[in-house]
Order: C-alpha cells, then sequence, then structure tokens
C-alpha cells in the first residue's frame, strides 16, 4: 500500500486543514487620569494604530501612581498580541 498524502482524507474522517500562526506578545502600560479601563483602552487605541492584526489583549496588573501633589494617575499593564506576517 502507498503512503497517504498529508492532504488525503481518512474513511470516516473529515479532511483536516493544518493551520498555523505565530503570534508575538509585548507587554504596554497605559495610563489615564480618569480609571484603569480608560488607561487599557488607550494603550490599545495607541497600540493598535502602530501594529497590524492585533488580536488579543490581557490585562496584566492595574496600580496607582500618587504625585507630590496628590493627583491619581491609574495605570493598566497589558499583554498584547498580534499575528506575524509572512512574507512571500
Amino acid at each position: 500500500m502507498g503512503q497517504l498524502s498529508a492532504a488525503a482524507p481518512q474513511a470516516g474522517k473529515p479532511p483536516e486543514e493544518s493551520v498555523m500562526s505565530v503570534y508575538r506578545v509585548t507587554g504596554v502600560i497605559g495610563t489615564s487620569s480618569m480609571s484603569w479601563e480608560e488607561a487599557a483602552a488607550e494603550a490599545i487605541r495607541t497600540a493598535a494604530a502602530t501594529v497590524r492584526d492585533l488580536r488579543v489583549a490581557e490585562v496584566v496588573k492595574q496600580d496607582i501612581h500618587l504625585d507630590e501633589g496628590g493627583a491619581i494617575t491609574y495605570r493598566t499593564k497589558l499583554q498584547l498580541s498580534f499575528k506575524y506576517e509572512r512574507e512571500y
């Protein structure tokens, strides 16, 4: 019997597509004087303006920075992932 090619379906099973992707994960920190949500949204908006195919944003950490005058800055640290593009 000959070998089955990777694309040949087996009896009773639907053909499977080979889907492989590579993603880059990078950390960013957004800041806001209003809220952690606004800090996260600003980080995503800024990154999306320079990165194509942004896929996932995961909140890693939230904190507050207090300056000497008592002003509060909300900070949200995110891990962003985007898909690498193949060069053809």
